[in-house]
């Protein structure tokens, strides 16, 4: 079967799929991935096929400076810029699925997959990496808030949410009507979907966010679906070197969005004392602390006393596979939610908002994760249960379903 995953996002996006595709190519299955160009190496190496979708979202994620609120103005520009690169990576879902494929997997923001697979006909899965069905147990992910305003605010929220304007609905649009079919919002077909109880699978541990009650019988929690190990990568000497030289450090890394500067970093180490490695910051070297460029989590993370990061889907799977207490430093979307699970499972400490960060805060909280046992505990836990979860199952079992139907 060929399978094609539409992948648009950041690397944190990716990641994750290609972990999968790799997990289904030793399987059998023919899978290509189409994500940015930037990933096409992590794609390649995971042994799937690359197809391209043009434009780089890396720069919108580039947050404001910390502590501070975005305007009025900067949320308009961002969402401008978000629905062109929506534009662009809807004409590339077309073109990966004209290329050859039996099946998609579409994550979170490709609804216009499901457009171009109706084109094809061909069946869509739904491979998400954050729930975002509304619910009563949780507020749409989406705005960016983990604040629960009760079970029927939340669903009402959710669905209000859902049925509202987003930056795909134009292209969805555009792609529905250059392949000739019907004039049909992305909202109502999200709505058909829910009807015809289509499957949506969730590359999330039902460990770290249990099943809703509420959910419908389509919706899944998979399990996660790790990132490969890059093949013949090694650890640089001088991080060899470094861990060698004391106890365990800190990490402090901001992945895509690159929201800490290295003075603010090493402002925040000198404050709490402990030695570190600050990642997106290479050739910052001193006592008790290390920059590095891309070093994979999954070797990384379980050498660190803690990690410190934005709570994005990915990173804060790492960190909890990896049994670190975690400090997280949630910025939009996503991030608050994951940020909130992480220290409801006992974890880490209270998020410090991105928005409300300062080197003392941030300080402070990576004093209290380190010096509190109890969330090593919790995390190496949690660590033991995730190590013993299979999330690429429910995906084949998925597949044979879709291969019958068609």
């Amino acid at each position: 079967m060929r399978v094609l995953m539409i992948t648009p996002g950041t690397r944190g996006d990716v990641a994750p799929m290609a972990g999968l595709g790799s997990r289904l190519q030793s399987l059998g299955y023919d899978v290509a991935i189409a994500a940015n160009v930037a990933y096409a190496p992590l794609i390649t190496a995971a042994g799937c096929e690359h197809r391209e979708l043009p434009g780089d979202m890396s720069h919108l994620v580039s947050p404001a400076a910390p502590g501070k609120r975005p305007t009025g103005a900067d949320l308009r520009r961002y969402m401008d810029e978000l629905g062109d690169y929506m534009d662009l990576a809807a004409t590339g879902t077309l073109a990966a699925a004209e290329s050859g494929a039996e099946v998609i997997l579409a994550n979170a923001i490709a609804p216009y997959a499901y457009d171009v697979a109706e084109a094809l006909e061909i069946p869509a899965i739904g491979a998400h990496l954050q729930p975002t069905e509304p619910s009563a147990a949780y507020p749409p992910v989406v705005l960016g808030t983990a604040r629960s305003l009760g079970p029927v605010g939340n669903k009402l929220l959710g669905s209000l949410v859902s049925a509202g304007k987003a930056p795909y609905d134009a292209p969805s649009a555009r792609i529905r009507k250059a392949l000739g079919l019907g004039k049909t919002s992305r909202a109502a077909t999200d709505r058909l979907r829910r009807k015809d109880n289509s499957p949506v699978l969730h590359g999330i541990s039902p460990t770290i966010f249990p099943r809703p009650a509420d959910w419908r019988s389509g919706l899944s929690l998979a399990g996660y679906w790790w990132p490969e190990a890059e093949p013949g990568w090694q650890p640089p000497a001088e991080l060899l070197e470094f861990l060698a030289e004391g106890p365990p450090p800190v990490f402090i890394g901001f992945g895509s969005s690159a929201a800490l500067d290295a003075d603010f970093m090493l402002d925040t180490v000198r404050r709490s004392g402990v030695r570190a490695v600050l990642q997106g910051v290479e050739g910052v070297s001193g006592s008790g602390v290390i920059g590095v460029g891309a070093v994979p989590h999954q070797w990384l993370f379980p050498r660190m006393a803690a990690v410190v990061h934005h709570a994005g889907a990915g990173t804060a799977a790492a960190g909890l596979r990896a049994g670190a207490p975690t400090v997280s430093v949630p910025i939009y979307t996503d991030q608050p939610f994951w940020a909130a699970r992480i220290t409801s499972l006992g974890a880490g400490p209270q998020p410090v908002p991105y928005k409300e960060l300062t080197t003392e805060r941030l300080a402070a909280a990576i004093t209290q994760a380190t010096a509190t046992p109890a969330y090593a505990a919790r995390a190496r836990h949690l660590a033991a249960v995730l190590a013993s979860e299979d999330g690429t199952a429910p995906v084949v079992a998925a597949l044979r379903a879709a291969g019958k139907q068609g």
